[in-house]
């Protein structure tokens, strides 16, 4: 399922129209975006969590020359699927 599927599911499911379905996703996935940067975590029971994961600095190998690469640490997105969401799968 892509954005505009989903979001013409939301607004069959919502009544509402797909400007309003839009604004509703896009509304959520800003307000996630600026949790997890703050270093928040978001949670939706019975669905899953967004949080921020941080991945050390490392080694790496040029699969084409096989030199020795750096690769810098960084921060990542995580989603942990929730009790309820991973029991219907």
């Amino acid at each position: 399922m892509n954005k505009a599927e989903l979001i013409a599911k939301v607004d069959d499911d919502a009544g509402i129209t797909k400007t309003q379905a839009n604004a509703a996703l896009h509304s959520f996935v800003d307000a996630v975006t600026k949790t997890l940067k703050g270093g928040g975590k978001v949670t939706l029971v019975g669905f899953g969590t967004f949080s921020v994961s941080k991945r050390a600095a490392r080694n790496g190998r040029n699969p084409q020359t096989g030199a020795v690469i750096k690769i810098k640490a960084k921060k990542v997105a995580k989603f942990k699927a929730g009790k309820e969401l991973s029991s219907k799968m």
